[in-house]
């Protein structure tokens, strides 16, 4: 499992995913057969994170065009993935690319130009998250340069927006790999992210891969870490981010930004262009926060000391459960966001000037 990309096509042409819902404990390796195995692996988080998320869409969308790539089953695969997760923007994005690309040939050449067009937009995230990686090291190096000569840099993230989340590198793990690669003293603080303790479980799972010292903490330790002064900088993901630079990320996220602007520390998002939705302008009221079945609270899944891999309940029997997936950290709280085009304010005349051809397709008014 080193090293491998979370989702592959193989020189035989198939798909293949790494089912992160048996990380840590077991690595399996899983086969996308079709549109449907596409569509479950995103509904039940075997392929997570908005980038992901992207890829996945796309290649189910390929895999529907081996079958039949009538204009009817572009759209009737493009309907069933875009219900698979509502929050991360990437889903959509993604499905407008490939219909885009598609509708525009001929139905006979439609199989073979799909499954190119999917392996477009998986190396085109990988470049991005690179790029992510490269500013974000400017970010760590001038930190480093405000502590003390042989001090250790002490980065906080949240959820995960590691190479699980992507194609590789990640987002906001892409400046810890650059880092670590680069020599700099580096050390994680690895939020468990209750509920489905996707820090403990797949960033721990994978900065351990690659070496990287890092340490997983409880969810509500990150605001006595701040206080204490053993945090140098906030490093979190998002899954969609608005016009005005309000950034929609796993839920806890909003409390770390709040901790971090009380306590002075820097708080980045890294931020992939995909995930910019300018259609909406506040994310507190426009963003679709999702809803996830109430046993990823009640009840929890872990190895056992003799290996068997068990799931329990933890709450009393009966309890009635709320499991929001997502919260909104508002722009304001944010002190930049990472992109591949260079650290943006977190606002609409930044994003704009960044990336003014989506601002454009969004129809907003571009000067310049």
């Amino acid at each position: 499992m080193r090293g491998r990309r979370p989702i592959l096509r193989t020189a035989e042409g198939a798909v293949e995913i790494i089912d992160q819902t048996e990380l840590p404990h077991r690595g399996v390796i899983a086969r996308l057969d079709g549109l449907e195995d596409a569509a479950e692996a995103i509904e039940t988080m075997r392929v997570r994170g908005a980038p992901l998320i992207g890829a996945t869409a796309a290649y189910g969308v390929a895999l529907a065009m081996r079958r039949e790539a009538s204009d009817a089953a572009l759209e009737a695969a493009c309907a069933r993935l875009i219900r698979t997760r509502p929050t991360a923007v990437n889903l959509a994005w993604a499905l407008d690319e490939m219909r885009a690309r598609l509708t525009a040939l001929p139905i006979e050449a439609r199989a073979e130009a799909a499954m190119r067009a999917a392996d477009a937009i998986a190396e085109d995230d990988v470049a991005i998250c690179s790029a992510i990686g490269d500013h974000g090291l400017s970010i760590f190096r001038e930190i480093l340069t405000r502590k003390p000569a042989g001090a250790t840099l002490n980065v906080l993230t949240h959820c995960n927006a590691g190479r699980l989340a992507c194609v590789e590198w990640g987002t906001a793990t892409a400046p810890i790999y650059k880092a670590f690669a680069a020599g700099l003293p580096i050390h994680v603080w690895v939020d468990e992210t209750r509920p489905r303790n996707q820090g403990a479980s797949l960033t721990s799972w994978e900065l351990g891969e690659r070496g990287v010292p890092h340490t997983v903490v409880p969810d509500n330790a990150g605001g006595h870490l701040m206080q204490h002064g053993l945090v140098d900088v906030v490093v979190v993901g998002t899954d969609r981010t608005t016009a005005r630079g309000d950034v929609c990320n796993k839920i806890g996220t909003y409390l770390k930004a709040l901790a971090a602007h009380d306590t002075g520390v820097p708080f980045y998002v890294a931020l992939p262009s995909p995930t910019i939705d300018f259609r909406l302008g506040d994310g507190v009221a426009e963003i679709p926060i999702e809803e996830r079945a109430g046993e990823e609270v009640s009840h929890m899944r872990g190895a056992t000391e003799d290996g068997r891999i068990e799931t329990v309940r933890i709450v009393p029997e009966g309890a009635r459960v709320a499991n929001y997936g997502f919260d909104v950290t508002p722009a304001r709280l944010i002190t930049g966001l990472i992109t591949e085009r260079g650290v943006v304010k977190a606002d609409r005349a930044s994003l704009v000037s960044a990336f003014p051809e989506a601002a454009r397709a969004a129809g907003l008014t571009v000067v310049g």
